[in-house]
């Protein structure tokens, strides 16, 4: 789901729509549902802007210049809206809206002119955060920084493919997807990695009906934090495993130093990442090749920052 103003209508307060370029670029790749929560409340296009205001110790939603009070209808809306939702994978929201923000919405003492007193989230976003607090939920601002996008993607591709198992209902597909996920799972979270092993196991030969829910929730447990770069560098060497009694030392070494960089912070992941995947190539190792921690979505969303690309205005000019 996403905010309509996000690259799909004029539906601002002003009749803007809103550039994003992430929205942008994934419009080839998922189902967007579009949805202007402001106007599907009553408001017009263009419209007096609404804030968040603080009435007797309680948050509204509030239109000042007209002083009409729309909190009643948002969250009336809110909630018949997200009832008639079936399957969702994630959600872009517009960021500090006072209706779509997922953090940082100014909330102000009164409609008069006056600083805001605290931040929030908005009136939708909060009913969202409230009945989807697993799923991968995002502003387009903060889509703008590379890690959180990266976290972001990667959890939301990895719900979709789970969401076909679920529908799938069949103990050969989540056979499927733990495995092809194990190394992405390893990098997130090593004890529900152990956990969601356990489950697939099914020791007890317990139907998949009962295994589908239960390993939903330890997956989502997994995905709740982006992995540490400990993590990612452990799962770099148990890939390395694969190949170690057949590379030179000189070609270690040179692996190590690019590991060693990406310790530092002194580059990406992506460097040591590369070299493993020639190198999966080379050996022709298919159950690398089928782990989604080497490519957690697909390869046109992953891009260059744009300060480092050479695509980027000519400075000699």
């Amino acid at each position: 789901m996403v905010s309509k103003c996000l690259e799909f209508d004029h539906c601002r307060y002003n009749g803007d729509m809103i550039t994003s370029h992430i929205v942008a670029k994934l419009k080839d790749y998922v189902d967007f549902l579009p949805v202007c929560a402001e106007m599907e409340s009553g408001l017009g296009v263009p419209r007096d802007p609404v804030r968040i205001v603080l009435e007797g110790g309680e948050q509204r939603l509030v239109q000042p210049a007209t002083g009409r009070d729309v909190t009643e209808d948002m969250n009336a809306f809110s909630a018949s809206f997200l009832d008639s939702l079936e399957a969702l994978d994630g959600f872009i929201l517009k960021s500090r809206s006072p209706s779509c923000g997922t953090k940082d919405v100014r909330v102000y003492p009164s409609t008069g002119k006056s600083g805001a007193v605290e931040k929030t989230a908005g009136f939708f976003a909060r009913e969202v955060l409230g009945r989807y607090p697993s799923l991968p939920i995002e502003d387009e601002g903060r889509l703008r920084n590379a890690r959180i996008k990266d976290h972001f993607l990667t959890k939301l591709f990895a719900f979709s493919s789970f969401r076909k198992v679920k529908y799938e209902g069949r103990m050969n597909d989540l056979i499927t997807f733990h495995t092809e996920n194990k190394f992405l799972l390893m990098a997130y979270n090593q004890t529900e990695l152990k956990e969601l092993g356990r489950i697939v196991a099914n020791k007890d030969h317990r139907p998949i009906w009962e295994l589908i829910p239960l390993y939903q929730v330890h997956l989502y447990k997994a995905f709740s934090r982006a992995p540490r770069y400990t993590s990612n560098i452990n799962v770099l060497m148990h890939a390395l495993g694969h190949f170690s009694e057949d590379l030179s030392e000189r070609e270690k070494a040179f692996f190590f130093e690019w590991v060693q960089k990406y310790r530092e912070g002194k580059v990406s992941l992506c460097p040591a990442i590369n070299t493993i995947k020639s190198w999966i190539i080379r050996f022709e190792d298919r159950y690398l090749m089928r782990q989604t921690f080497f490519d957690p979505y697909p390869e046109g969303l992953m891009e260059v920052d744009p300060v480092h690309s050479h695509m980027r205005e000519d400075l000699w000019k």
